[in-house]
């Protein structure tokens, strides 16, 4: 597995490109649930299939690297050597790909065609992990979404890993995290999801809005700038299960982006303070630390210009962190009235 020292890039892989489509990858033809149950009972697909497949959907969209890192911080893959463990999990997504269990896409350009591929839910993998009690709220129609929105849930997973990976506060994930507006009466989801970080007695959720360079992207953005101001201006304990406010976490493409973002954010929204606005880039995680992964934008007294300020943060210290690794019991359950809990 690559790790993020040896990634050597200016440009994010999951930037938007000009013309950029969504192209499916995966295995043409109907496959029928019958044919995976054989497989399933032959043991072509195993419970090493099962954990990679939960990964999938658990975060939307996902590479293999992705998966790699995720499976190997929780400890899903001690028990296979270091240098293995990428191929061995490319081969489970492999296999689920071409049993129709998952699907698989890659991007196309005018600058050419992604190195990565980005595996998503299927049908199938529904009845799976259905079976299995697992939660999924997967829809067909999810595997519809367009180029850029793949990307940004690409961007998000991203920066969640390398909170997984470098941060000793780290404590807990979810990706699927979902905001209420309660002026505009609509549900919201943040498009990089949220991590809980707790040090000491202090415990806080950053909440992440990955955006992206894609046709008409500012009015988009405008428009969930809107529902996040909403949010926050009618904030009351426990909004979304948060009995304080997240912090809100703009990523965009690059520091030019951000500026570009800030902008809007000013022009359409008058409750979100300047010093409550974070902004990064998903390449700033590539950092072995993450203490100066945040930007902030003050205004400078002397020329009434906004600056971009690197905001040092102790929560963010690096270190080994024992949540990822430990298999907890969970005391508050969620139960799903549709399933029979064997």
């Amino acid at each position: 597995m690559v790790n993020d020292k040896e990634v050597k890039t200016v440009v994010s892989p999951f930037a938007v490109r000009e013309n950029e489509v969504k192209v499916f990858d995966g295995k043409d033809g109907f496959a029928s649930i019958n044919q995976v149950v054989f497989k399933m009972d032959m043991g072509y697909i195993n419970e090493s299939h099962i954990k990679a497949l939960e990964v999938v959907n658990e975060f939307g969209f996902v590479t293999s690297r992705q998966v790699t890192q995720i499976l190997d911080l929780r400890g899903k893959l001690d028990d296979i050597e270091e240098d293995k463990k990428q191929n061995k999990v490319a081969k489970w997504l492999e296999d689920l790909t071409k049993s129709k269990v998952i699907a698989r896409y890659y991007f196309q350009s005018e600058s050419g065609k992604s190195s990565y591929r980005a595996y998503a839910m299927d049908k199938i993998a529904t009845y799976i992990l259905k079976q299995r009690n697992i939660p999924t709220t997967w829809q067909p129609t999810d595997n519809t979404k367009p180029a850029y929105a793949v990307k940004r849930k690409l961007a998000g997973n991203q920066v969640i890993i390398a909170y997984m990976q470098k941060v000793e506060a780290y404590k807990s994930t979810d990706p699927n995290i979902l905001l209420y507006s309660k002026k505009y009466n609509v549900k919201f989801k943040p498009t990089g999801g949220m991590v809980t970080l707790k040090k000491d007695a202090d415990e806080v959720n950053f909440v992440f809005e990955v955006v992206r360079r894609n046709e008409d992207w500012e009015n988009m953005f405008a428009e969930k700038v809107q529902l996040y101001s909403d949010f926050y201006e009618n904030f009351a304990k426990n909004d979304a299960g948060f009995y304080n406010v997240p912090q809100l976490v703009f990523v965009g493409e690059d520091i030019k982006h951000i500026a570009e973002m800030f902008r809007i954010i000013k022009k359409v929204s008058t409750f979100l303070k300047d010093e409550d606005l974070y902004f990064t880039t998903e390449l700033k995680h590539l950092e072995p630390n993450l203490e100066n992964s945040i930007s902030v934008f003050e205004l400078d007294s002397e020329s009434k210009k906004y600056k971009v300020v690197t905001k040092k943060l102790d929560i963010l210290k690096e270190g080994a962190n024992a949540s990822s690794n430990d298999k907890k019991i969970g005391n508050d359950m969620k139960f799903n009235s549709n399933m029979v809990i064997e």
